[in-house]
């Protein structure tokens, strides 16, 4: 079965207001088991030593993996993030910053993403994995 996924404009859209805006994340590519985005390196990203804020990468993390089961989640139900586990592998001070997430698994009440953020020479930089709940709307 495939889905009507919505445009980049429409989810790119839908975050403003939000810390994915403030943050200028972009959504740049989606599919029924795949999310990426993009931002770029900022002052407001870093922590005292001038480097990308560790917390920086859980908030791309959580958001291409939210966003990506709220996509592929029915109407009547609504994709929460349940569990975040993080690995700072190399630290950024400059560059376009990507991400890439993979549905890795697709259950009735719970999915599970791989989440990798490379700089922007391709180098790996970050890798989470990311359950996200899925429950009824109320």
């Amino acid at each position: 079965m495939s889905l009507n996924l919505p445009s980049l404009d429409q989810i790119n859209n839908f975050n403003r207001g939000t810390l994915i805006e403030f943050l200028d994340i972009k959504i740049t590519a989606i599919t029924e088991d795949s999310i990426e985005g993009s931002l770029p390196f900022s002052q407001k990203l870093t922590q005292p030593m001038g480097l990308v804020h560790g917390g920086v990468y859980c908030v791309v993390s959580e958001s291409l993996a939210s966003i990506g089961s709220n996509i592929i989640t029915p109407d009547s139900e609504v994709a929460l993030g349940q569990t975040i586990t993080s690995y700072h592998l190399k630290p950024i001070k400059m560059g376009m910053i990507t991400a890439k997430a993979k549905l890795e698994f697709k259950g009735r009440s719970s999915h599970l993403w791989n989440i990798e953020i490379f700089d922007e020479e391709n180098n790996l930089v970050h890798v989470s994995k990311m359950q996200v709940a899925i429950r009824e709307k109320r």
